[in-house]
């Protein structure tokens, strides 16, 4: 998702009393998205750089109370609940203060500390991949599901927006302007195939979609669910609940059964569960798929006439990175870019 898309979604999370997780390469933006909150609602933000802490940092020292030991409260730790605190570079956190950041999940506390009432909590983490190291508590299921995983892919035009605003160098406006393919690193970021539903996620799930209207729910609820019960229940809660008339990614591809018009959150909504289809989708579908590129070709143009143009190009971006992993996503992919462009 987008900068923007993950820091609506974040707040709304928040609110919920829930903790978004942003994931994403670095220098896309996740902590100016905490700083952002923290300014549009009047909060003071605490960052933890969890790499760079020891246990002591985090969770406080021991000081003798007559005749008991008790901890005192780390220094970082909120005066009162208008604040956010935003636990970074999760993956990196070291074994021995692993099980405070649970407790502090789970309880809004460490030992005797309390976190104060509204206080919230967010985290951040570049992505399980070769270019970071990582600890095991990325794929851990318990760990994984206190959080809504938010997956962010910077957008050139709204990067170029922002540099702008911030008196980047016109030099470099102009480049990523001509060339945006060089704007950040062409890597997919995903750990939605760890994520599994359970009683909690669904729990967690409807107490953020009971913030938002109608319109909302169109545009992020397949974003929501996919990063809290994962993609695949997701698709299927969407198709069946919150999606109406709107057609499955395979009925779209396949069948051409496309809407002869969508409004924003609909198109926008459609068009994120393709990639996230495209990009799940086991072998066997993929080679289904393959053998009738012409016709998938052909509804991919077709939705392109009525979804908003700049929604479909980013749509394009996402199946050029996919075209680079190795083996048949990355072939099918290629092959449907040289589709599209010779049509």
């Amino acid at each position: 998702m987008k900068v923007s898309e993950a820091k609506y979604l974040s707040k709304k999370i928040m609110q919920a009393g829930e903790i978004p997780l942003l994931i994403g390469h670095f220098g896309v933006g996740k902590t100016d998205i905490a700083r952002e909150i923290a300014t549009e609602t009047g909060r003071k933000l605490v960052i933890l750089v969890l790499s760079q802490m020891e246990p002591g940092d985090l969770i406080g020292l021991p000081a003798r109370d007559e005749n008991k030991t008790k901890f005192l409260a780390p220094d970082w730790w909120p005066e009162d609940g208008n604040t956010i605190v935003l636990l970074d570079e999760i993956n990196r956190a070291h074994r021995s203060i692993r099980n405070a950041i649970m407790q502090l999940l789970v309880d809004k506390r460490i030992h005797n500390h309390i976190l104060p009432s509204g206080t919230w909590i967010m985290a951040s983490m570049n992505p399980p991949d070769e270019n970071y190291d990582q600890v095991e508590l990325i794929t851990d299921p318990a760990f994984l599901s206190r959080f809504f995983i938010l997956e962010i892919h910077p957008e050139p035009d709204e990067w170029l927006s922002w540099a702008k605003k911030n008196n980047i160098e016109t030099e470099v406006v102009d480049f990523i302007s001509k060339y945006p393919e060089f704007l950040s690193v062409h890597e997919l970021v995903s750990l939605k195939a760890s994520i599994k539903p359970s009683p909690r996620s669904w729990h967690k799930l409807s107490k953020v979609l009971s913030l938002m209207d109608t319109e909302e729910k169109k545009e992020y609820s397949y974003i929501l669910a996919s990063g809290i019960v994962g993609p695949e229940v997701a698709k299927v809660f969407i198709d069946k609940s919150i999606a109406g008339d709107i057609n499955t990614p395979t009925e779209i591809l396949l069948n051409g059964n496309i809407p002869d018009k969508l409004d924003i959150h609909e198109a926008n909504g459609l068009l994120v569960r393709l990639v996230d289809y495209i990009t799940t989708v086991d072998d066997k579908e993929l080679e289904k798929l393959s053998n009738m590129l012409d016709i998938v070709s052909d509804n991919l143009l077709k939705l392109s006439n009525v979804v908003p143009k700049d929604s479909f190009e980013a749509f394009v971006r996402m199946l050029v990175n996919l075209s680079n992993l190795p083996g048949l996503k990355g072939e099918f992919s290629d092959k449907i870019l040289r589709k599209l462009v010779n049509r």
